[in-house]
């Protein structure tokens, strides 16, 4: 039995003001690329489907084509929503598309909907449990102890009745501890989302969604297989990949991944702005790439965004990684304000703004500007 697991699609998601449903379009082709060459079983799509849960009419019309052309390779899908779906809203129309083999996860009602797939081995059961939280579980499970996420997501388990003697899979969307987290995804306050690992001992694979990062959680077989894009800064080095679970007899699962080449790349740039753009002239990076760019000059570049946009039209973000914002200074208190004369007051103000002094120069043109000042105000 093969699946390809996919996860955290963000349909619609725009990063600093960039929509990226032209790179979602192009990602979404070279994945069925790969469900044509490898010939999966099923596909898997572990939650976050939508970035947002009242989704853009851009990001609707991009899932239907994604769906309506899974649905044309009569390959089986199975769809769970994640936290940042509206699971009501994903579900629509479920009962009618199942007909085509895309199935999607109802409402969380304290059962999970589970399929069976058959091979020369046996079964595969494949439960689908969306995103949850511990108010969801007490709900249908009021007698349980269910003081946070682990014992909401052991409670649901333990409620599925799983028969260990055949080869299962869960589907969901949660934080399991210990999972390397991105600068795009929801934190909660203290870990208070953390799942432990343990609650899924009953599974032969668990395929998570959430991290957006490619990683697995204690054993090969518990797995998140993180986004098909990058979606943040914190993503640049990531190497996003589909992962491929391929189940033989009972306890024998072998995992890869297929690489993903993105139509953008995102890409972080540092150096001095004479640096930058002496180099760009010279790389065979593509220019058109997502850009962070960090600035080394110690004095802020005028326009620095609006000139290197010249060269690299889709910098996202700028900002300085100098002295001035590297240090944290402490000026004196402001006690003897009496005492002291404008300059050395302007002069402990720029110092807290910009984290080091002024220079001579500095110095010379305020203490003109100043002198000025109270020549014209006598």
């Amino acid at each position: 039995m093969k699946f390809i697991h996919l996860s955290d699609l963000h349909i619609g998601k725009r990063v600093n003001e960039f929509s990226m449903i032209e790179d979602q379009k192009y990602i979404f082709n070279q994945i069925y690329e790969i469900i044509d060459r490898v010939q999966p079983d099923g596909i898997i799509i572990a939650g976050d489907v939508y970035d947002k849960t009242t989704p853009s009419e851009e990001a609707v019309r991009l899932l239907n084509e994604f769906i309506c052309t899974l649905a044309e390779k009569e390959v089986k899908t199975y769809i769970i929503s994640g936290n940042h779906d509206s699971a009501e809203r994903l579900a629509f129309g479920a009962q009618l598309i199942g007909e085509s083999g895309i199935y999607i996860s109802p409402v969380y009602n304290g059962e999970t909907v589970k399929y069976t797939l058959t091979d020369s081995f046996g079964d595969v059961d494949i439960y689908m449990l969306p995103f949850i939280k511990p108010a969801h579980v007490r709900r249908y499970y009021p007698d349980a102890e269910i003081a946070n996420y682990t014992d909401a997501v052991e409670v649901a388990v333990k409620n599925m009745n799983v028969d260990t003697s055949k080869r299962n899979v869960i589907i969901t969307h949660q934080f399991v501890t210990g999972a390397d987290r991105s600068d795009s995804e929801e934190l909660s306050v203290g870990g208070s989302d953390n799942v432990d690992v343990s609650v899924f001992d009953c599974f032969d694979y668990v395929a998570l969604g959430h991290i957006h990062g490619p990683q697995k959680m204690t054993r090969e077989t518990v797995r998140y297989c993180g986004t098909p894009l990058k979606y943040s800064f914190s993503e640049a080095n990531h190497k996003k990949s589909v992962t491929i679970v391929e189940m033989l007899e009972k306890g024998n699962v072998t995992i890869t991944t297929e690489p993903l080449a993105p139509l953008r790349d995102m890409r972080v740039v540092r150096g001095s702005y004479n640096d930058i753009a002496h180099k760009a002239n010279y790389e065979n990076t593509n220019r058109d790439d997502y850009i962070q760019i960090i600035l080394t000059d110690e004095e802020d570049v005028p326009d620095a965004i609006g000139r290197l946009r010249v060269i690299y039209p889709n910098i996202m973000h700028l900002k300085y990684d100098n002295k001035r914002t590297q240090q944290n200074v402490t000026v004196g208190s402001a006690e003897d304000v009496e005492n002291k004369s404008p300059l050395e007051l302007f002069s402990e103000f720029y110092t807290m703004q910009n984290n080091q002094p002024m220079s001579e120069k500095q110095a010379a043109f305020i203490n003109e500007l100043i002198g000025k000042i109270w020549e014209d105000n006598r």
